[in-house]
């Protein structure tokens, strides 16, 4: 692959490694929120993205209205993954759009939804999610996909769509080649459809991400070492690196079984220990603000 064009307009290097350090699933409960609080003071972190379906998104808009500079993209959700604690579209009620199971929520699991969910749906489903943000104060950044659920045949159109009409990166869709999408697990089908989307969205401007990496949320132990570890093996590009914080609270410990991963993330990216890691690095810590501002450049 070539160098990513976007390096060279924020002034890098075409060898330089840059890094949005993101957090995901902000509002998905209070300890996503009051983690992400004392995050951004800490200043380590430089991106994050919002769960509009979830209880805690008027909090979290809020939060935004308060602080403006924040750099708060749309996590696109179409999945409700947790057994006690569910959420459902805001778009539909309708059994017919393929994206509510059961119980009246939103699938667990991806399987079901990319089988069942209509493209029609879940791009007014994705539209709604964008626009509830917008209308409540949120100055969006970037648009990604709770659990990966958009990365599908019948969804990627609207989601590139969508990020192209909002001129918001579209931060699931790497740079790449057929064969690169393969290799990251993709079928031929989306592979093909991500390679030639890729390829058009760099052309017409639009800056992409050339990685992806995120800590396990099943390997809570040694968290600063597994850090360590993938900031020295970034590659040089832009890496979109996810973490899942939250603080440890009764809440959390009954939602979610990987309760002490997402601690143990809040925890290490407070750590001084860290930071200086990562500045001794060389590494460019950046956000998705300064790819928006480019796309919309």
């Amino acid at each position: 692959m070539k160098p990513n064009p976007a390096l060279k307009k924020l002034g890098l290097a075409d060898n330089d490694r840059a890094v949005i350090i993101h957090v995901d699933d902000v509002g998905m409960c209070e300890a996503t929120l009051s983690a992400y609080d004392d995050l951004m003071d800490f200043g380590l972190i430089s991106s994050a993205a919002v769960m509009v379906p979830c209880p805690w998104f008027p909090q979290t808009a809020a939060y935004c209205r308060k602080h403006p500079e924040v750099d708060m993209g749309v996590h696109l959700t179409l999945t409700s993954e947790w057994d006690g604690y569910r959420w459902a579209p805001i778009s539909t009620a309708d059994l017919a759009s393929g994206l509510i199971d059961d119980e009246g929520y939103f699938y667990r699991r991806q399987p079901p939804v990319q089988e069942r969910g209509t493209p029609e749906a879940a791009r007014t489903e994705m539209k709604a999610q964008i626009d509830r943000a917008l209308a409540a104060g949120i100055d969006a950044t970037h648009t990604d996909s709770h659990m990966g659920t958009i990365a599908h045949e019948k969804f990627l159109p609207a989601y590139v769509e969508l990020a192209t009409a909002y001129k918001l990166p579209p931060t699931i869709l790497f740079r790449g080649d057929k064969v690169g999408f393969r290799a990251r697990g993709l079928g031929d089908e989306l592979a093909t459809m991500a390679a030639d989307a890729s390829e058009k969205a760099e052309l017409g401007g639009i800056p992409l991400l050339d990685h992806e990496f995120g800590l396990p949320l099943d390997r809570p132990q040694e968290r600063l070492g597994q850090a360590k570890q993938a900031f020295s093996n970034l590659q040089p590009g832009i890496t979109h690196f996810y973490i899942h914080a939250a603080k440890d609270t009764p809440e959390l410990r009954a939602i979610a079984p990987d309760w002490e991963s997402r601690v143990a993330d809040y925890e290490t990216f407070l750590s001084s220990e860290l930071r200086d890691f990562i500045r001794n690095q060389g590494i460019h810590v950046i956000g998705n603000r300064v790819l928006r501002d480019l796309m919309r450049a």
